[in-house]
């Protein structure tokens, strides 16, 4: 097997071969690392590297599997963080120049989780400044380009992750999702993301311990092996009021196959009418309806309420940032991108009146959400109204030849799903004409993840789009 057909194996595969001392653990990391020096200055994914770091915890690793005994699910397995993830003694820049040389000196509870099961950490990916905006790009590293077709934007905010699982750079990759920052990069980048249910992942240190907006989560190449990442992130933490007891970690490291004939899908191409869709995904999506039928799905055009929810969004999203990130704008005005500084302003400029409409919106449509899954087991909608645009632009400012005001409209499709506090799953559903990828997202009810892997283990099997390999 050569070295990049190593780094193209599955974290679970790679897992059991090196408990079964097939392959070495140095030998791993030494064919990512090879990988990385060769293939990551072209699309500039990962943004820190630790070669030297992580071949020594590999050595580590292989005395382990050497003197017996068990070791974690990931054992020797590599892992990138997101660059927001703090990381004990390596540095986590957030994308942003105040932050350029910043090392933490604690883990981040995601980040220790994951390196508590045997991953090891290979370096941090890239990401947009503070996260904000699903286009990866800042003043620190530059742009992550899109390995299907390096002209074209990764996504983001986890586009650093994506870019790096797509292009052979690693096997595993941490990300976070606010209005689509694990599933949008999933879909430019014809990889896996999944958003769980608020709390399913609980987050700490955190600046609002009762956030439901922003979640921790897993990537891969696979849906398999995103459920065995999700299985080492999962379960409660007393540090996080929302956190949620999880059943035991091997409920989502068993088999995801089974028959899903007469699943109850709702179908929402457009999400009932409410977002644009570029023709060339609408073409993409349109295929869908083949698979359905093979697979054996009830399907019905239907979509939850969300009238409501690009208000809410907006309203929670700009609290957010001036929770989060009010007193960077004081000290570091000059060094903040200006859509960063707009949202932090919206943010400041709500009043308690716009919070109270907007959390009572926000039941609202969560109370009329959990009536619809009564009715049917997922939905199905596109990831992103758009393919894959040129790394050049800031953010697509025309869909389907509607104006987009702002950065963050032309992603209505993943942050409306945000707010119906279920999991949602993005998993390649094929290419344009042009080549570039789209994905579906499949999304279920609070709690529901083991039903949307299942169903997203399905799909991915009935497809193998996932398999295509970018030419790099």
């Amino acid at each position: 097997m050569s070295d990049d057909d190593l780094c193209f194996l599955g974290a679970g595969e790679l897992a059991r071969m090196v408990r079964e001392r097939v392959v070495s653990v140095r030998e791993v990391v030494g064919a990512f690392l090879g990988r990385v020096e060769r293939v990551n200055p072209v699309v500039n994914a990962l943004v820190t590297v630790d070669g030297e770091g992580v071949m020594g915890a590999a050595a580590r690793a292989d005395e382990q599997v050497v003197r017996g005994g068990d070791v974690g699910v990931l054992h020797g397995v590599p892992v990138g963080f997101k660059d927001t993830h703090l990381t004990r003694g390596m540095r986590t820049t957030r994308g942003s120049r105040v932050f350029a040389e910043w090392v933490p000196d604690e883990d981040e509870l995601v980040v220790a989780r994951v390196q508590g099961a045997g991953a090891l950490r290979l370096g941090k990916t890239n990401v947009p400044e503070f996260g904000a905006g699903s286009h990866t790009f800042n003043a620190v590293f530059g742009a992550t380009r899109n390995p299907y077709d390096t002209g074209r934007s990764a996504g983001g905010s986890s586009g650093g992750a994506a870019a790096a699982l797509a292009a052979g750079l690693l096997p595993l990759a941490d990300g976070s999702d606010m209005g689509g920052s694990l599933r949008n990069p999933a879909s430019f980048c014809n990889v896996v993301g999944l958003r769980p249910t608020p709390g399913r992942v609980p987050s700490y240190p955190a600046v609002n311990a009762w956030d439901t907006l922003t979640v921790p989560g897993p990537m891969a190449r696979s849906v398999g092996d995103v459920a065995l990442l999700l299985s080492a992130m999962a379960g409660p933490d007393p540090r996080c009021p929302l956190s949620l007891e999880t059943p035991p970690a091997a409920s989502f490291r068993a088999p995801l196959e089974r028959d899903t004939r007469g699943l109850r899908v709702a179908w929402a191409p457009d999400l009932g009418g409410r977002v644009p869709v570029d023709p060339d995904v609408r073409e993409v999506l349109a295929r869908q309806a083949a698979v359905f039928e093979a697979l054996g799905w009830r399907v019905e055009e239907a979509c939850p309420d969300l009238d409501g929810a690009d208000a809410v969004f907006r309203v929670q999203r700009a609290h957010s940032f001036a929770l989060a990130l009010g007193a960077v704008l004081d000290d570091h005005r000059e060094l903040l991108k200006p859509t960063v500084v707009w949202n932090i302003e919206e943010g400041r400029n709500l009043t308690a009146a716009d919070l109270a409409a907007a959390t009572a919106e926000h039941t609202r449509m969560l109370h009329a959400a959990v009536a619809f899954f009564e009715r049917y087991d997922v939905l199905v909608a596109p990831v992103s109204q758009v393919a894959p645009f040129a790394v050049e632009r800031e953010y697509p400012d025309v869909v389907d030849g509607r104006a987009q005001e702002t950065y963050i409209d032309w992603m209505r499709s993943a942050f409306f799903v945000s707010l119906l506090g279920g999991p949602a799953l993005a998993v390649p559903a094929g290419f344009t004409e042009a080549g570039l990828p789209v994905g579906v997202q499949i999304v279920g009810p609070p709690r529901a993840e083991r039903a949307v892997l299942e169903a997203g283990a399905a799909f991915e099997a009935a497809t193998g789009w996932g398999r295509r390999r970018p030419p790099l």
